[in-house]
């Protein structure tokens, strides 16, 4: 298989990317639990106000699913988690404590049995499972057109007025480093840029 940063940079949309930016990697998470903690966590707020949510979180309870499930939900509250978001945590905890689920337990799945099961917690939505297919599987073929970086950087690197079916399509080019690729289209806009540090440390 050819090296994926030597296939992009043949690529007439990322190849300038690529030599501004350098070789950017997929280094999969050790702790597929507290990613997907850190997901949830991140939905809908701040950057700033998610990472004081974490940490206070993260303080309060053991990062494991028996730990978050031992928790009273007032703790969890307690540490700056919405009634919402205490019960995802609660599911998400359930389901890799009931199912046993690791980094371990997707490795022979297809991407798409991957997203299947994730989705299947409540609290855990496509773009949550794409993330883990990426930051915490280190798939290197999976295209987020859910995320608005992701759509962001492909209206203003190839058409503005392209349809998520358009984007995806277009994608298809990139095969099979679109994880790759879009590392790349988080970095096309600046204020995009600023966040993907914190895309990657989910």
């Amino acid at each position: 298989m050819s090296d994926p940063h030597d296939r992009l940079r043949e690529d007439p949309d990322l190849g300038p990317l690529v030599e501004t930016h350098g070789e950017l990697t997929i280094s999969p998470a050790e702790d597929l639990f507290a990613r997907i903690l850190t997901s949830i966590v991140r939905q809908q707020v701040s950057m700033a106000s998610a990472a004081a949510t974490r940490e206070r979180l993260f303080d309060a309870v053991e990062v494991t699913p028996s730990g978050v499930l031992a928790a009273d939900d007032d703790v969890l509250r307690d540490a700056g988690l919405s009634r919402q978001k205490t019960r995802y945590v609660n599911n998400v905890a359930s389901a890799f404590e009931e199912r046993g689920l690791s980094r371990t337990y997707f490795e022979d799945m297809d991407d798409d049995a991957v997203v299947d099961e994730l989705t299947s917690i409540t609290g855990v939505g496509e773009w949550t499972a794409n993330m883990q297919l990426v930051f915490s599987l280190g798939r290197e073929d999976v295209f987020p057109v859910g995320d608005l970086g992701i759509r962001t950087g492909m209206a203003s690197l190839v058409d503005p007025e392209m349809t998520r079916a358009e984007m995806s399509a277009y994608a298809e080019r990139w095969e099979p480093y679109r994880s790759y690729a879009s590392l790349y289209l988080w970095r096309v806009e600046e204020d995009v840029e600023e966040s993907v540090d914190e895309v990657e440390s989910l």
